[in-house]
């Protein structure tokens, strides 16, 4: 079967939802599923040179300047080449031009449209709109994502807690839980000798590390407070934030006001095949902090590399640290986050036993396993079953069952 799937980011943007839909493709392609991606243009071109990707013409976005608006009569345009070769289904990624545009064409191609709900918007919204009131914001949000999802045929998310927390806004539209998994064959090898000789870090010295945007709601603010309580003990930790985004310059100016520059470094993107490997393996924990994560994909692939982690256990985080496999939950404070740290940074077998635990849960991931269980729903949400495939049968499209609602 063929999906089409859109998405208001992808690569050369670095985010999760990038990741997700390039693991979630490369998966579905060993389970007889073949998709083509609809997705901006960006204006440092296409690095990622993949296949059946159709870039969008966009245009720039004031309030995110890392994203891009896609121009809908451009998407519109690829409606006779959509018809000459029909998608079974039309698979969302995003709920901004992606979802309507994603309506739209699953209503001109009598399609099913579904959606991924990647990015928990009521704890989002009031870090970029600031003059409005936080109630305000989470207000609008509910609203939005519950007229959004039951416009669709179906929802996908990616942990228990957002199934919840959707159901809790009145979303009616059935949800799946469906987490993103780890190609485990990516996440092996790098050099951590070789990073800390580049970036001159001494090998005897605590290295805790972040990965991911740089963004006011991954709440990095308590790790840099963590870590200026953790000097006490361990003077010389140095905490790296890899990564860019809209909170750097403020995050740089607390660190300069906790007093920690020398415990900091702010590093930036890091080419995630090779260099990015090589810092995985040089920190001896991972810290995670976020209260708003639909997954924590983040979280597994510093497991897959065996970093043991220290995160906080929130929404969509629950389903990955609660078993305490690999990681260790703290406390949603500075000093109860510090003091998990300090104590797994002083017990070097224990942290060994973690990082054998977190190589091995983060297997149990497996893409391949999530691809498949998603290659199922997409069958069963078409009528369309493998052995028809086989036959090179297909019965009629079934129409998108509330494609006009958010269209409209």
């Amino acid at each position: 079967m063929h999906t089409l799937m859109i998405s208001d980011v992808y690569f050369p943007r670095i985010n999760g939802v990038s990741t997700s839909i390039e693991t979630f493709r490369h998966s579905l392609a060993k389970h007889a599923v073949t998709t083509t991606l609809i997705a901006p243009a960006y204006p440092a071109g296409d690095a990622t040179h993949e296949s059946a990707v159709l870039r969008i013409p966009s245009h720039y976005l004031p309030i995110d300047p890392e994203d891009r608006i896609m121009q809908r009569r451009h998407i519109r345009a690829l409606l006779p080449r959509l018809r000459d070769n029909p998608p079974d289904l039309i698979h969302a990624q995003t709920p901004f031009i992606a979802h309507y545009a994603g309506l739209d064409l699953a209503q001109a191609l009598g399609v099913p449209c579904v959606a991924t709900y990647h990015t928990f918007f009521e704890e989002y919204l009031y870090h970029y709109i600031r003059y409005a009131p936080r109630r305000w914001m989470r207000a609008l949000a509910r609203h939005f994502s519950r007229r959004q999802c039951n416009a669709l045929d179906a929802v996908i998310v990616p942990s228990s807690a957002m199934r919840d927390t959707l159901t809790g806004y009145g979303v009616t539209t059935p949800l799946h839980v469906l987490p993103t998994g780890i190609p485990c064959s990516g996440f092996h090898g790098g050099d951590g000798k070789l990073f800390r000789a580049r970036y001159g870090i001494d090998a005897s010295r605590k290295l805790l590390l972040f990965v991911g945007r740089v963004a006011h709601e991954k709440n990095i603010e308590l790790l840099l407070e963590a870590t200026a309580r953790l000097r006490h003990a361990h003077p010389d930790v140095l905490l790296i934030v890899t990564g860019e985004g809209p909170a750097l310059a403020s995050l740089q100016a607390l660190s300069s006001r906790l007093g920690i520059d020398d415990n900091v470094r702010f590093l930036g993107y890091l080419e995630r095949h090779r260099e990015l490997h090589d810092c995985y393996r040089a920190a001896d924990l991972f810290v995670f902090a976020s209260r708003t994560e639909t997954q924590g994909l983040v979280l597994l692939e510093a497991m897959a590399m065996g970093i043991p982690a220290v995160a906080l256990a929130r929404m969509g985080t629950c389903d990955i640290v609660n078993p305490e496999q690999g990681c260790r939950i703290a406390p949603d404070s500075a000093e109860g986050f510090a003091a998990v740290v300090d104590g797994l940074l002083g017990d070097a077998p224990l942290r060994h036993r973690l990082a054998l635990e977190a190589h091995a849960y983060a297997r149990t991931w497996s893409a391949d396993a999530m691809g498949g269980r998603l290659a199922a729903l997409y069958r069963e949400w078409t009528g369309l079953s493998a052995g028809m495939e086989t036959m090179g049968e297909k019965p009629p499209a079934a129409p998108a069952r509330r494609a006009g609602v958010a269209a409209t």
